[in-house]
Protein backbone atom coordinates (compact mmCIF):
# COMPACT_ATOMS: atom_id res chain seq x y z
CA UNK A 1 0.00 0.00 0.00
CA UNK A 2 2.81 2.44 0.87
CA UNK A 3 4.66 1.86 -2.40
CA UNK A 4 1.48 2.31 -4.41
CA UNK A 5 0.65 5.48 -2.50
CA UNK A 6 4.14 6.91 -3.01
CA UNK A 7 4.02 6.12 -6.68
CA UNK A 8 0.73 7.90 -7.06
CA UNK A 9 2.10 10.77 -5.01
CA UNK A 10 4.96 11.13 -7.44
CA UNK A 11 2.65 11.21 -10.42
CA UNK A 12 -0.03 13.49 -9.06
CA UNK A 13 -1.38 17.01 -9.60
CA UNK A 14 -3.28 16.27 -12.82
CA UNK A 15 -0.23 14.87 -14.58
CA UNK A 16 -1.18 12.25 -17.13
CA UNK A 17 -0.36 8.79 -15.80
CA UNK A 18 0.03 5.83 -18.11
CA UNK A 19 -1.71 2.60 -17.21
CA UNK A 20 1.67 1.02 -16.45
CA UNK A 21 2.99 4.05 -14.57
CA UNK A 22 5.00 1.86 -12.21
CA UNK A 23 7.78 1.45 -14.72
CA UNK A 24 9.47 -1.40 -12.85
CA UNK A 25 6.22 -3.27 -12.31
CA UNK A 26 7.03 -6.00 -14.80
CA UNK A 27 10.27 -7.42 -16.11
CA UNK A 28 10.90 -7.20 -19.84
CA UNK A 29 10.41 -10.47 -21.68
CA UNK A 30 13.61 -11.29 -23.51
CA UNK A 31 12.30 -13.82 -25.99
CA UNK A 32 15.01 -15.69 -27.91
CA UNK A 33 15.71 -14.19 -31.31
CA UNK A 34 14.98 -16.59 -34.19
CA UNK A 35 18.43 -15.92 -35.69
CA UNK A 36 21.83 -15.87 -33.98
CA UNK A 37 25.41 -15.45 -35.14
CA UNK A 38 28.73 -15.33 -33.32
CA UNK A 39 31.17 -12.49 -33.71
CA UNK A 40 33.70 -15.21 -34.57
CA UNK A 41 31.91 -15.73 -37.90
CA UNK A 42 33.01 -12.24 -38.93
CA UNK A 43 36.70 -12.71 -38.26
CA UNK A 44 36.88 -11.31 -34.74
CA UNK A 45 39.82 -12.36 -32.57
CA UNK A 46 39.44 -12.25 -28.78
CA UNK A 47 43.08 -11.82 -27.84
CA UNK A 48 42.78 -8.30 -26.44
CA UNK A 49 45.17 -6.99 -29.12
CA UNK A 50 43.40 -7.40 -32.46
CA UNK A 51 41.09 -4.50 -33.33
CA UNK A 52 37.62 -5.90 -34.04
CA UNK A 53 35.70 -2.77 -35.02
CA UNK A 54 35.11 -3.91 -38.60
CA UNK A 55 33.99 -7.35 -37.38
CA UNK A 56 31.34 -5.78 -35.13
CA UNK A 57 30.23 -3.37 -37.85
CA UNK A 58 29.97 -6.12 -40.47
CA UNK A 59 28.11 -8.46 -38.13
CA UNK A 60 25.50 -5.84 -37.27
CA UNK A 61 25.13 -4.81 -40.91
CA UNK A 62 24.42 -8.44 -41.76
CA UNK A 63 21.90 -8.77 -38.93
CA UNK A 64 19.92 -5.76 -40.17
CA UNK A 65 18.45 -8.07 -42.81
CA UNK A 66 16.64 -10.01 -40.06
CA UNK A 67 14.85 -6.98 -38.59
CA UNK A 68 11.57 -7.93 -40.30
CA UNK A 69 12.05 -11.63 -39.56
CA UNK A 70 11.85 -11.52 -35.78
CA UNK A 71 15.23 -9.94 -35.20
CA UNK A 72 18.60 -11.50 -34.43
CA UNK A 73 21.26 -11.97 -31.78
CA UNK A 74 24.96 -11.19 -31.98
CA UNK A 75 26.72 -13.60 -29.63
CA UNK A 76 30.06 -12.61 -28.09
CA UNK A 77 31.86 -15.67 -26.63
CA UNK A 78 34.49 -15.62 -23.86
CA UNK A 79 37.53 -13.60 -24.82
CA UNK A 80 38.87 -10.06 -24.82
CA UNK A 81 37.35 -8.22 -27.78
CA UNK A 82 39.13 -4.93 -28.51
CA UNK A 83 37.09 -2.49 -30.59
CA UNK A 84 36.41 1.10 -31.51
CA UNK A 85 32.92 2.58 -31.66
CA UNK A 86 30.11 0.76 -33.48
CA UNK A 87 26.35 1.13 -33.99
CA UNK A 88 23.54 -1.27 -33.15
CA UNK A 89 20.39 -1.85 -35.16
CA UNK A 90 16.71 -2.46 -34.39
CA UNK A 91 15.38 -5.84 -33.26
CA UNK A 92 18.87 -6.83 -32.11
CA UNK A 93 20.23 -8.53 -29.00
CA UNK A 94 23.91 -8.04 -28.24
CA UNK A 95 24.71 -10.96 -25.89
CA UNK A 96 27.97 -11.21 -23.93
CA UNK A 97 28.72 -14.64 -22.55
CA UNK A 98 30.36 -15.05 -19.16
CA UNK A 99 34.04 -14.34 -19.65
CA UNK A 100 33.41 -12.12 -22.66
CA UNK A 101 34.93 -8.64 -22.33
CA UNK A 102 34.36 -5.92 -24.93
CA UNK A 103 37.30 -3.53 -24.54
CA UNK A 104 37.30 0.04 -25.80
CA UNK A 105 40.34 1.03 -27.82
CA UNK A 106 42.71 3.49 -26.15
CA UNK A 107 43.40 5.15 -29.49
CA UNK A 108 41.02 8.13 -29.91
CA UNK A 109 41.23 7.76 -33.69
CA UNK A 110 39.23 4.52 -33.33
CA UNK A 111 36.29 6.49 -31.93
CA UNK A 112 34.20 8.38 -34.48
CA UNK A 113 33.48 12.08 -34.02
CA UNK A 114 29.83 13.19 -34.18
CA UNK A 115 27.70 16.30 -33.79
CA UNK A 116 26.61 17.45 -30.31
CA UNK A 117 23.17 16.56 -28.99
CA UNK A 118 20.65 19.27 -29.96
CA UNK A 119 19.47 19.73 -26.35
CA UNK A 120 23.06 20.61 -25.36
CA UNK A 121 24.17 22.63 -28.38
CA UNK A 122 27.84 21.72 -27.98
CA UNK A 123 30.07 19.13 -26.40
CA UNK A 124 29.87 19.12 -22.63
CA UNK A 125 33.60 19.58 -22.12
CA UNK A 126 34.88 21.07 -25.37
CA UNK A 127 32.84 23.37 -27.66
CA UNK A 128 31.83 21.75 -30.91
CA UNK A 129 31.62 18.08 -31.71
CA UNK A 130 32.10 15.05 -29.45
CA UNK A 131 33.50 11.55 -29.60
CA UNK A 132 30.96 8.87 -30.38
CA UNK A 133 30.39 6.34 -27.61
CA UNK A 134 31.70 2.79 -27.72
CA UNK A 135 28.29 1.16 -28.35
CA UNK A 136 25.64 3.33 -29.99
CA UNK A 137 22.08 3.25 -31.22
CA UNK A 138 20.09 5.89 -33.10
CA UNK A 139 16.34 5.82 -33.80
CA UNK A 140 16.08 2.15 -32.89
CA UNK A 141 13.15 0.00 -31.82
CA UNK A 142 13.60 -3.10 -29.65
CA UNK A 143 17.30 -3.25 -28.84
CA UNK A 144 18.77 -5.38 -26.05
CA UNK A 145 22.28 -5.30 -24.56
CA UNK A 146 22.54 -8.24 -22.19
CA UNK A 147 24.48 -11.37 -21.34
CA UNK A 148 25.54 -13.92 -18.81
CA UNK A 149 27.41 -11.32 -16.74
CA UNK A 150 29.79 -10.40 -19.53
CA UNK A 151 31.78 -7.18 -19.24
CA UNK A 152 32.13 -3.96 -21.22
CA UNK A 153 35.29 -2.06 -20.28
CA UNK A 154 35.60 1.51 -21.50
CA UNK A 155 39.29 1.66 -20.47
CA UNK A 156 38.69 5.25 -19.45
CA UNK A 157 42.16 6.07 -18.13
CA UNK A 158 43.38 7.59 -21.40
CA UNK A 159 40.30 9.83 -21.50
CA UNK A 160 40.65 10.82 -17.86
CA UNK A 161 44.25 11.88 -18.51
CA UNK A 162 43.25 13.91 -21.58
CA UNK A 163 40.47 15.57 -19.59
CA UNK A 164 42.71 16.39 -16.62
CA UNK A 165 45.43 17.84 -18.85
CA UNK A 166 42.94 19.87 -20.93
CA UNK A 167 44.13 17.99 -24.02
CA UNK A 168 40.79 16.76 -25.39
CA UNK A 169 40.12 17.56 -29.03
CA UNK A 170 36.44 16.74 -28.54
CA UNK A 171 34.24 15.94 -25.53
CA UNK A 172 34.67 12.49 -24.04
CA UNK A 173 32.66 9.47 -25.21
CA UNK A 174 30.49 7.18 -23.09
CA UNK A 175 30.35 3.39 -22.99
CA UNK A 176 26.73 3.02 -24.20
CA UNK A 177 24.63 5.78 -25.70
CA UNK A 178 21.19 5.07 -27.18
CA UNK A 179 19.52 8.04 -28.88
CA UNK A 180 15.89 8.61 -29.93
CA UNK A 181 14.96 4.96 -29.47
CA UNK A 182 12.23 2.95 -27.79
CA UNK A 183 12.00 -0.36 -25.97
CA UNK A 184 15.61 -0.53 -24.85
CA UNK A 185 16.91 -3.12 -22.37
CA UNK A 186 20.33 -3.21 -20.71
CA UNK A 187 20.75 -6.08 -18.26
CA UNK A 188 22.95 -8.74 -16.67
CA UNK A 189 26.29 -7.09 -17.46
CA UNK A 190 29.26 -5.41 -15.80
CA UNK A 191 30.42 -1.99 -16.98
CA UNK A 192 33.91 -0.77 -16.07
CA UNK A 193 35.96 2.40 -16.45
CA UNK A 194 33.66 4.68 -18.40
CA UNK A 195 35.42 7.53 -20.21
CA UNK A 196 32.51 9.74 -19.00
CA UNK A 197 29.03 8.12 -18.64
CA UNK A 198 28.47 4.37 -18.52
CA UNK A 199 24.87 4.14 -19.83
CA UNK A 200 23.25 7.16 -21.48
CA UNK A 201 19.72 6.80 -22.88
CA UNK A 202 18.78 10.15 -24.43
CA UNK A 203 15.46 11.06 -26.13
CA UNK A 204 14.34 7.47 -25.42
CA UNK A 205 11.10 5.84 -24.28
CA UNK A 206 10.55 2.56 -22.44
CA UNK A 207 14.04 1.92 -21.10
CA UNK A 208 14.73 -0.91 -18.66
CA UNK A 209 18.13 -1.11 -16.96
CA UNK A 210 18.30 -4.13 -14.68
CA UNK A 211 20.87 -6.17 -12.80
CA UNK A 212 23.96 -4.34 -13.95
CA UNK A 213 27.13 -3.61 -12.01
CA UNK A 214 28.88 -0.36 -12.90
CA UNK A 215 32.15 0.97 -11.51
CA UNK A 216 34.89 3.47 -12.16
CA UNK A 217 37.67 4.35 -9.68
CA UNK A 218 37.23 7.22 -7.22
CA UNK A 219 39.83 9.37 -8.94
CA UNK A 220 38.13 9.14 -12.36
CA UNK A 221 37.00 12.72 -13.15
CA UNK A 222 33.29 13.33 -13.63
CA UNK A 223 32.43 9.74 -14.42
CA UNK A 224 28.74 8.92 -14.06
CA UNK A 225 26.96 5.56 -13.98
CA UNK A 226 23.42 5.80 -15.43
CA UNK A 227 22.11 9.01 -17.03
CA UNK A 228 18.47 9.06 -18.19
CA UNK A 229 18.43 12.20 -20.33
CA UNK A 230 15.26 13.69 -21.84
CA UNK A 231 13.78 10.19 -21.65
CA UNK A 232 10.51 8.78 -20.36
CA UNK A 233 9.16 5.50 -19.02
CA UNK A 234 12.47 4.45 -17.50
CA UNK A 235 13.09 1.67 -14.96
CA UNK A 236 16.40 1.24 -13.15
CA UNK A 237 16.45 -1.65 -10.71
CA UNK A 238 18.69 -4.23 -9.00
CA UNK A 239 21.88 -2.36 -9.87
CA UNK A 240 25.17 -1.70 -8.08
CA UNK A 241 26.84 1.55 -9.12
CA UNK A 242 30.15 2.92 -7.81
CA UNK A 243 31.51 5.97 -9.60
CA UNK A 244 34.01 8.80 -9.39
CA UNK A 245 31.34 11.51 -9.61
CA UNK A 246 27.60 10.63 -9.76
CA UNK A 247 26.08 7.16 -9.57
CA UNK A 248 22.68 7.97 -11.17
CA UNK A 249 22.00 11.41 -12.66
CA UNK A 250 18.74 12.53 -14.29
CA UNK A 251 19.13 15.23 -16.95
CA UNK A 252 17.20 16.98 -19.73
CA UNK A 253 19.31 19.51 -21.62
CA UNK A 254 21.44 22.57 -21.14
CA UNK A 255 20.12 26.13 -20.90
CA UNK A 256 18.67 27.64 -24.10
CA UNK A 257 19.31 24.45 -26.07
CA UNK A 258 17.42 22.27 -23.59
CA UNK A 259 14.61 24.80 -23.33
CA UNK A 260 14.24 24.91 -27.12
CA UNK A 261 14.39 21.13 -27.50
CA UNK A 262 11.77 20.84 -24.77
CA UNK A 263 11.87 17.14 -23.96
CA UNK A 264 11.63 16.31 -20.25
CA UNK A 265 12.80 13.31 -18.31
CA UNK A 266 9.64 11.88 -16.76
CA UNK A 267 7.97 8.73 -15.49
CA UNK A 268 11.13 7.26 -13.98
CA UNK A 269 11.19 4.47 -11.38
CA UNK A 270 14.41 3.62 -9.53
CA UNK A 271 14.44 0.85 -6.96
CA UNK A 272 16.61 -1.74 -5.22
CA UNK A 273 19.93 -0.11 -6.05
CA UNK A 274 23.22 0.16 -4.14
CA UNK A 275 25.02 3.42 -4.88
CA UNK A 276 28.41 4.98 -4.13
CA UNK A 277 29.73 8.29 -5.48
CA UNK A 278 33.14 9.61 -4.51
CA UNK A 279 33.04 13.32 -5.35
CA UNK A 280 29.50 13.91 -6.65
CA UNK A 281 26.15 12.51 -5.56
CA UNK A 282 24.72 9.02 -5.59
CA UNK A 283 21.34 10.34 -6.79
CA UNK A 284 21.60 13.59 -8.73
CA UNK A 285 18.89 15.61 -10.43
CA UNK A 286 20.38 18.14 -12.88
CA UNK A 287 22.10 20.42 -13.11
CA UNK A 288 21.36 20.08 -16.84
CA UNK A 289 17.57 20.02 -16.48
CA UNK A 290 16.31 22.69 -18.85
CA UNK A 291 13.77 20.36 -20.46
CA UNK A 292 12.31 19.48 -17.05
CA UNK A 293 12.38 16.48 -14.72
CA UNK A 294 9.15 15.18 -13.18
CA UNK A 295 7.16 12.15 -12.04
CA UNK A 296 10.03 10.25 -10.47
CA UNK A 297 9.77 7.54 -7.83
CA UNK A 298 12.92 6.37 -6.05
CA UNK A 299 12.61 3.64 -3.42
CA UNK A 300 14.59 1.01 -1.57
CA UNK A 301 18.04 2.52 -2.04
CA UNK A 302 21.29 1.84 -0.18
CA UNK A 303 23.77 4.75 -0.27
CA UNK A 304 27.24 4.40 1.22
CA UNK A 305 30.71 5.96 1.44
CA UNK A 306 29.76 9.02 -0.62
CA UNK A 307 30.22 12.76 -0.73
CA UNK A 308 26.51 13.40 -1.24
CA UNK A 309 23.45 11.19 -0.98
CA UNK A 310 20.60 12.96 -2.79
CA UNK A 311 21.13 16.28 -4.56
CA UNK A 312 19.01 18.57 -6.74
CA UNK A 313 21.17 20.96 -8.79
CA UNK A 314 20.29 23.96 -10.89
CA UNK A 315 21.26 27.57 -11.61
CA UNK A 316 19.82 30.77 -13.07
CA UNK A 317 19.59 30.44 -16.83
CA UNK A 318 18.54 26.79 -16.79
CA UNK A 319 14.81 27.32 -16.90
CA UNK A 320 12.94 24.03 -16.71
CA UNK A 321 11.65 22.37 -13.59
CA UNK A 322 12.19 19.54 -11.11
CA UNK A 323 8.86 18.59 -9.58
CA UNK A 324 6.65 15.73 -8.42
CA UNK A 325 9.55 13.61 -7.19
CA UNK A 326 9.28 11.10 -4.34
CA UNK A 327 12.16 9.35 -2.61
CA UNK A 328 11.36 6.69 -0.01
CA UNK A 329 13.01 3.90 1.96
CA UNK A 330 16.54 5.25 1.71
CA UNK A 331 19.37 3.91 3.86
CA UNK A 332 22.64 5.87 4.08
CA UNK A 333 26.01 5.11 5.65
CA UNK A 334 29.12 7.30 5.75
CA UNK A 335 27.79 10.20 3.67
CA UNK A 336 29.04 13.78 4.02
CA UNK A 337 25.82 15.58 2.97
CA UNK A 338 22.73 13.40 3.13
CA UNK A 339 20.16 15.59 1.30
CA UNK A 340 20.82 18.70 -0.72
CA UNK A 341 19.38 21.13 -3.23
CA UNK A 342 21.27 24.06 -4.71
CA UNK A 343 20.37 26.82 -7.11
CA UNK A 344 23.98 27.78 -7.67
CA UNK A 345 25.49 24.75 -9.41
CA UNK A 346 26.58 24.37 -13.01
CA UNK A 347 28.06 26.26 -15.94
CA UNK A 348 26.58 27.63 -19.16
CA UNK A 349 27.23 26.42 -22.72
CA UNK A 350 27.85 29.94 -24.05
CA UNK A 351 26.87 33.56 -23.50
CA UNK A 352 23.51 33.15 -25.27
CA UNK A 353 21.68 31.77 -22.23
CA UNK A 354 18.88 33.81 -20.69
CA UNK A 355 19.77 34.79 -17.10
CA UNK A 356 16.08 35.37 -16.47
CA UNK A 357 15.22 31.73 -17.28
CA UNK A 358 14.61 30.68 -13.70
CA UNK A 359 14.26 27.00 -12.80
CA UNK A 360 11.43 25.65 -10.67
CA UNK A 361 11.94 23.19 -7.81
CA UNK A 362 8.60 22.17 -6.32
CA UNK A 363 6.87 19.23 -4.63
CA UNK A 364 9.87 17.14 -3.61
CA UNK A 365 9.00 14.46 -1.05
CA UNK A 366 11.51 12.50 1.02
CA UNK A 367 10.31 10.01 3.58
CA UNK A 368 11.48 6.96 5.50
CA UNK A 369 15.17 7.87 5.35
CA UNK A 370 17.83 6.68 7.80
CA UNK A 371 21.50 7.53 7.91
CA UNK A 372 24.56 6.88 10.06
CA UNK A 373 27.87 8.77 10.16
CA UNK A 374 26.41 11.80 8.39
CA UNK A 375 28.22 15.15 8.54
CA UNK A 376 25.54 17.50 7.14
CA UNK A 377 21.94 16.30 7.33
CA UNK A 378 20.56 18.72 4.77
CA UNK A 379 21.54 21.71 2.67
CA UNK A 380 18.83 23.60 0.75
CA UNK A 381 20.11 26.77 -0.92
CA UNK A 382 17.49 28.09 -3.31
CA UNK A 383 17.34 31.02 -5.71
CA UNK A 384 16.09 34.34 -4.36
CA UNK A 385 13.99 35.04 -7.46
CA UNK A 386 12.67 31.46 -7.60
CA UNK A 387 12.72 29.84 -4.15
CA UNK A 388 12.45 26.08 -3.74
CA UNK A 389 8.92 25.24 -2.58
CA UNK A 390 6.92 22.40 -1.08
CA UNK A 391 9.85 20.38 0.20
CA UNK A 392 8.10 17.66 2.21
CA UNK A 393 10.17 15.68 4.72
CA UNK A 394 8.77 12.84 6.82
CA UNK A 395 10.16 10.11 9.08
CA UNK A 396 13.83 10.94 8.58
CA UNK A 397 16.49 10.00 11.12
CA UNK A 398 20.09 10.96 10.39
CA UNK A 399 22.82 10.26 12.92
CA UNK A 400 25.51 12.89 12.57
CA UNK A 401 29.18 12.39 13.40
CA UNK A 402 31.58 14.37 15.57
CA UNK A 403 32.72 16.47 12.59
CA UNK A 404 29.25 17.90 12.21
CA UNK A 405 29.05 21.54 13.28
CA UNK A 406 26.02 22.54 11.19
CA UNK A 407 23.41 19.87 10.65
CA UNK A 408 21.09 21.87 8.34
CA UNK A 409 21.64 24.79 5.97
CA UNK A 410 18.69 26.62 4.39
CA UNK A 411 17.96 29.73 2.35
CA UNK A 412 15.23 30.61 -0.15
CA UNK A 413 13.35 27.40 0.55
CA UNK A 414 10.02 26.47 2.15
CA UNK A 415 8.52 23.19 3.13
CA UNK A 416 7.05 20.91 5.75
CA UNK A 417 8.63 18.32 8.03
CA UNK A 418 7.33 15.67 10.38
CA UNK A 419 9.39 13.31 12.55
CA UNK A 420 12.74 14.56 11.26
CA UNK A 421 15.97 14.29 13.28
CA UNK A 422 18.12 16.29 13.68
CA UNK A 423 15.64 19.12 13.73
CA UNK A 424 15.58 20.86 10.32
CA UNK A 425 15.72 24.57 9.54
CA UNK A 426 12.72 26.70 10.51
CA UNK A 427 12.11 27.13 6.75
CA UNK A 428 11.24 23.43 6.61
CA UNK A 429 9.26 23.24 9.85
CA UNK A 430 5.65 23.32 8.70
CA UNK A 431 4.83 26.87 7.74
CA UNK A 432 1.10 26.83 7.19
CA UNK A 433 1.17 27.14 3.41
CA UNK A 434 3.70 24.33 2.89
CA UNK A 435 2.17 21.98 5.42
CA UNK A 436 -1.29 22.36 3.89
CA UNK A 437 0.19 21.92 0.42
CA UNK A 438 1.97 18.72 1.42
CA UNK A 439 -1.19 17.48 3.12
CA UNK A 440 -3.46 18.32 0.18
CA UNK A 441 -0.91 16.76 -2.18
CA UNK A 442 -1.15 13.49 -0.25
CA UNK A 443 -4.93 13.75 0.14
CA UNK A 444 -5.52 14.35 -3.57
CA UNK A 445 -3.54 11.23 -4.37
CA UNK A 446 -5.37 9.15 -1.82
CA UNK A 447 -8.68 10.27 -3.37
CA UNK A 448 -7.32 9.66 -6.87
CA UNK A 449 -6.21 6.18 -5.90
CA UNK A 450 -9.67 5.39 -4.53
CA UNK A 451 -11.27 6.67 -7.72
CA UNK A 452 -9.25 4.38 -9.99
CA UNK A 453 -9.64 1.22 -7.93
Amino acid sequence: MLVALLLLLALSNAVRIDADSEQCGSNPTLDPRPHSVSILEFGAVGDGKTLNTIAFQNAIFYLKSFADKGGAQLYVPPGNWLTGSFNLTSHLTLFLEKGAVIIGSQDPSHWDVIEPLPSYGRGLEVPGRRYQSLINGYMLHDVVITGNNGTIDGVGSIWWELFASHSLNYSRPHIVEIVASEFVVVSNLTFLNAPAYSIHPVYCSHVHIQNVSISSPPESPYTVGIVPDSSDSVCIEDCIVTMGYDAIALKSGWDEYGIAYGRPTENVHIRKVHLEAFSGSTLAFGSDMSGGISNVLVENVHIFDSNSGIEFRTIKGRGGYMKDIVLSDIQMENVYTAIGATGHCGSHPDDKFDPNALPLLDHITLKDVTGTNITIAGSFVGIKESPFTNICLSNITLSTNSFSTTTWECSNVSGFSDSVSPKPCPDLESPSNSSSSCFSYLLSITEGKTAVQ
